[in-house]
């Protein structure tokens, strides 16, 4: 009975909070927990998506501000048409937690589930909005269009929260796209190691150790998984943040296709401002040029 009281409570408290504490937002910024995972409490700008914090097309993108066991974990910009993310933005501050058990999760309010903003465990539905278990099913011998040598590929990398809890909250499909066996556990995997690192090392603060990071994934024209989920070309990463025991702001970017790939294939670190010519010939418009850090961020050193 005190069980179910304790439930009844929660549903009441969920209810009475404003709709400006929902997880799917119309802006990041109204949330203010969940400005902090920008530097600079400013999103990137990517021409024709997201423009100045505002959303071009927000039947088609939607903010999401990670809420996992009532605390906020990241942020993302999901897609969904493609069913994948667009990018997710985390802070990183170190830390060397075990790995979690991989539930993996989904967001209610993309159904329009609107009583709980929390991310919950998934079921084997099919979602209009966005990707389900379903879609990554691996029995091919039940379908043989289902597999495709893909696996689940995160954009925050569980290897890169700083607690369990955190840890546990990337695995949600809001945060994940389809992506190459061979690139996720090769280059790509070798790439977040040596992010870890270098964030370990480049991104000294007062208060210990504290980077911005966005990773994200630039769509394919027509590469979908079961026809529903959209198997991006690339992907992409970089991390600002600034050094205080050599007083200056640090960058590094990679970038990679997702593709079948060789063994020992290693993805070269690269200037920040090199990563935006890059996402500026997939973004296109009148909106200015892609940005992925306010300006105190070093774009060519």
């Amino acid at each position: 009975m005190m069980g179910v009281l304790n439930h009844l409570s929660t549903l009441l408290l969920l209810s009475l909070l404003p709709p400006a504490l929902s997880h799917v937002v119309k802006k990041f910024s109204d949330v203010p927990q969940c400005k902090t995972f920008f530097l600079m409490e400013t999103t990137p700008n990517l021409p024709g998506i997201l423009v100045d914090g505002t959303v071009k097309d927000q039947n088609r993108y939607k903010p999401i501000c990670q809420l996992f066991k009532n605390t906020y974990r990241f942020a993302t910009l999901y897609d969904t048409t493609n069913k994948i993310p667009v990018f997710s933005a985390y802070t990183f501050t170190g830390c060397i937690p075990g790995r979690p058990d991989e539930r993996w999760m989904m967001e209610p309010q993309l159904n329009g589930e609107n009583n709980n903003p929390n991310m919950e465990n998934m079921g084997g539905g099919i979602y209009n909005n966005q990707a389900g278990n379903n879609d990554y099913a691996q029995d091919v011998r039940r379908n043989p269009t289902d597999f495709k040598d893909v696996n689940r590929g995160h954009l925050f990398p569980s290897s890169h929260a700083c607690s369990l809890d955190t840890q546990e909250s990337t695995f949600t499909l809001t945060n994940i796209v389809p992506q190459d066996r061979t690139f996720n556990g090769g280059s790509w995997r070798k790439m977040e190691e040596h992010v870890r690192e270098k964030l370990m090392s480049d991104c000294i603060s007062n208060n210990g150790i504290k980077a911005y990071v966005v990773t994200g994934a630039v769509a394919s024209k027509s590469n979908t998984l079961n026809n529903r989920v959209n198997i991006p070309d690339r992907m992409w990463t970089a991390y600002c943040c600034y050094n205080n025991k050599k007083k200056k702001w640090m960058a590094e970017a990679h970038w990679g296709w997702n593709k079948k790939e060789d063994e020992g294939k290693i993805l070269n670190p690269e200037t920040l401002g090199a990563l935006e010519d890059m996402l500026n010939k997939h973004y296109q418009g009148k909106d200015g040029p892609v940005k992925v850090f306010p300006g105190d961020c070093p774009r060519y050193t």
